[in-house]
């Protein structure tokens, strides 16, 4: 099954103008071509050929998002994304550009710290499209809204931060958005097809085992004991936030 939706009339858009976007392409025509189209939109574009340059151009320029080929002429996309988190952690939009069009690899980008990912050959248009909704979930909070609070958790989401027991965890736009979903509703469960929506906004396909993968990301990165206490699981529906959770080790 695939969640499906429209896009409607009304959505926010997010100018590309000020942002600054890095490819890691090893193929050229991509890399001559797909920069102009970004370029359109008043983004400004670096480009690199090979992942160790791509790592390099990433650390000194601190790009908002980067486009990622997988197969690179020294290093993989895989390697790639892995330093790029650990370096620039959560600040940076991640989309992976992949000729590999099974679910394993899909997920793989995904449980690495992808925010994104899409499936060559692909439409230019396409992928300015993904750019602007990754760039929006992470630069367009709701100015002045409430954090939400639950156990030991603390949600900012002004400031699209999570706290957890006082200690800031970092999490990709999907992941806050998700994690929004959830904390919003206390108690409640959230079905899969909900959390897809608030997940990918604009209309995209939704494999749903990728909100599975997002959901063990999330616990992964709020520890053993919130991961398990804080994010519930309801088989064959969805999941719903324990507003009870704490970081007690029982």
């Amino acid at each position: 099954m695939i969640f499906t939706r429209c896009l409607g009339e009304g959505v926010l858009d997010l100018s590309l103008g000020g942002s600054t976007i890095l490819l890691i392409e090893d193929d050229p025509n991509v890399r001559r071509l797909l920069p102009r189209y970004f370029e359109k939109e008043g983004a400004a574009t670096l480009a690199a050929a090979g992942g160790l340059e791509g790592v390099d151009l990433a650390n000194d320029r601190r790009p908002d998002l980067v486009l990622l080929d997988v197969n690179l002429p020294d290093i993989d996309g895989w390697s790639v994304l892995r330093r790029i988190r650990q370096s620039l952690g959560y600040s940076v939009g991640v989309i992976m550009l992949t000729g590999r069009s099974d679910v394993p690899d899909r997920l793989l980008g995904l449980e690495l710290g992808a925010d994104d990912y899409v499936v060559k050959p692909f439409e230019p248009q396409e992928v300015v499209a993904r750019a602007r909704a990754v760039l929006r979930r992470l630069k367009m909070p709701a100015p002045g809204s409430p954090a939400l609070k639950g156990g030991g958790l603390e949600l900012d989401e002004a400031g699209r931060m999570l706290y957890v027991d006082g200690a800031a965890v970092p999490l990709t736009a999907k992941e806050f958005d998700l994690m929004l979903a959830l904390m919003g509703n206390p108690g409640r469960v959230v079905t899969r097809e909900a959390l897809a929506a608030r997940g990918w906004p604009d209309g995209e396909d939704v494999d749903p085992h990728a909100i599975d993968v997002y959901m063990n990301r999330i616990r992964s990165k709020l520890g053993p004991v919130y991961g398990v206490s804080a994010i519930v699981t309801v088989r064959g529906v969805g999941y719903k936030f324990n507003p009870d959770a704490d970081g007690a080790v029982r």
